[in-house]
């Protein structure tokens, strides 16, 4: 297997610096950029497996740069920022991000999100690429495992960021069962749950929005207070 490429995109060239080194020094290939432009001509040139990219930035912040992202490519993204209040982090969330640390940060801890986050989406591509169904049906929705789209029944057709999909793979997976937000999220990101986190609530909310949108669909996915969510839609065999 090559070796996982990460882009950093981050203008600080103390911070670069030091993120390149710890990187490396797992065995990585790493990548550089200083603003969205640059990231933009580094991804049309070579195959990166995960971003690692700050908000405060030159020009477009990470927030509209993680917006554009997602319009053509399903990386996997972690926001690395001093950003720090609840709001943004929700925001990065709600936008595609999956997964979200503040300034100043542990080296160890970034590097086993990293890990964690890289090994679960080759797992996750791995079983994709080997398996026989290439879509689920459910209520007239379609959830296509080769382009991750979410097709609704007029056939309109919307790109699920990564942590999005997971979930929905994962629901369509396991029909009719109680999946946990500490599973959810293991399933999503393969890090553990952690106190106030609410990875799982964002990434549910952004999934139902599509539903919502369709008042003649029934409840695809119920909250089971106290316990997590469980998928009630009806899989088409």
């Amino acid at each position: 297997m090559a070796t996982p490429q990460i882009l950093l995109v981050e203008d600080e060239a103390v911070t670069r610096n030091t993120l390149k080194s710890i990187f490396e020094a797992e065995g990585y290939t790493v990548l550089e950029a200083q603003n969205g432009g640059e990231m933009h001509e580094i991804l049309k040139r070579n195959t990166v497996n995960l971003v690692v990219m700050d908000i405060n930035l030159p020009g477009k912040n990470g927030l509209l740069l993680a917006r554009e992202l997602r319009e053509y490519a399903n990386l996997p993204l972690i926001f690395l920022t001093g950003r720090d209040n609840e709001v943004d982090k929700i925001l990065g969330l709600e936008i595609g991000a999956d997964d979200y640390l503040t300034k100043p940060f542990n080296p160890r801890e970034l590097t086993i999100r990293a890990r964690n986050l890289l090994s679960r989406v080759m797992q996750q591509n791995d079983k994709e690429n080997n398996t026989e169904r290439e879509f689920y049906r459910f209520n007239g929705w379609t959830l296509d495992l080769n382009s991750h789209n979410l097709i609704t029944p007029e056939g309109a057709e919307f790109k699920l960021p990564r942590s999005e999909f997971r979930a929905m793979l994962h629901f369509c997976e396991n029909p009719g069962k109680l999946q946990t937000r500490e599973e959810l999220l293991r399933k999503m990101t393969g890090r553990e749950l952690k106190p106030q986190d609410r990875t799982v609530d964002v990434t549910i909310r952004r999934i139902r929005k599509h539903f919502e949108d369709h008042p003649n669909t029934p409840e695809i996915i119920a909250t089971v207070h106290g316990e997590g969510y469980r998928f009630c839609g009806e899989i088409e065999s």
